[in-house]
């Protein structure tokens, strides 16, 4: 099926993660995202007040992210972290998992700690970063296993702060390893309508793209 303008933006999580941006470029953004009716915004945790003000009154969602970008921190932390911000007004969460556990082989590790915050998260939407560049074809279909088995409600394929990202290989990789009731986030290098009708055709729900601008004069 050929995305529809309209389409593209609903399933659009407009990024606002860049850790330069000014507080005068988040509200931009922000704005950008209420005007053109991005379906969610991501934002850094310590700007969800100015998400708030922004987009109240409007039908954008505000998600935010959990151990991020690493995904190294303590299960604790992240688990703070993650009622933190519900508190502070995020419906969505994007966590990153522990990828070194990952990496090791440690599966106990990496469910136990996805687990957790789905706990914290209690009935919030819970995304979980595989940070897939990192991973072997065969540990990106096992993670995703794991963070399904966890409670997540998405898998998702990046931070967009490494090298590579989303195409129609790990989608494909991805949507093949978990149920339909587990859904796929696209992001990172995500840059052009082709490349993102290349992951929706392999089965993304959902995208994360910061170019959202870009890509909308291609239609």
């Amino acid at each position: 099926m050929q995305l529809t303008r309209e389409e593209f933006l609903q399933r659009n999580d407009h990024s606002l993660l860049k850790p330069t941006l000014t507080y005068a470029d988040l509200r931009a953004g922000l704005e950008f995202a209420a005007e053109t009716g991005c379906g969610a915004v991501c934002i850094s945790p310590h700007r969800l007040a100015l998400a708030s003000e922004v987009l109240k009154g409007t039908d954008v969602r505000i998600a935010t992210v959990v151990g991020f970008p690493t995904g190294t921190h303590a299960t604790r932390a992240k688990v703070d972290e993650a009622k933190q911000v519900i508190d502070d007004g995020a419906v969505a969460l994007d966590m990153v998992m522990d990828i070194g556990a990952m990496l090791s082989g440690d599966e106990t590790r990496v469910r136990d700690d996805v687990a957790a915050v789905v706990e914290a998260a209690a009935g919030t939407e819970v995304k979980v970063i595989l940070e897939v560049d990192y991973l072997s074809d065969e540990q990106i279909v096992r993670a995703a296993q794991l963070c399904a088995e966890a409670g997540a409600n998405y898998v998702k394929t990046s931070t967009g702060f490494v090298a590579g990202g989303a195409n129609a290989h790990n989608i494909g990789l991805m949507r093949g390893a978990v149920p339909d009731s587990v859904k796929i986030k696209a992001s990172g290098g995500l840059s052009s309508l082709a490349d993102v009708q290349a992951v929706f055709d392999a089965g993304a729900d959902r995208w994360g793209i910061s170019r959202t601008k870009q890509i909308l004069a291609e239609f």
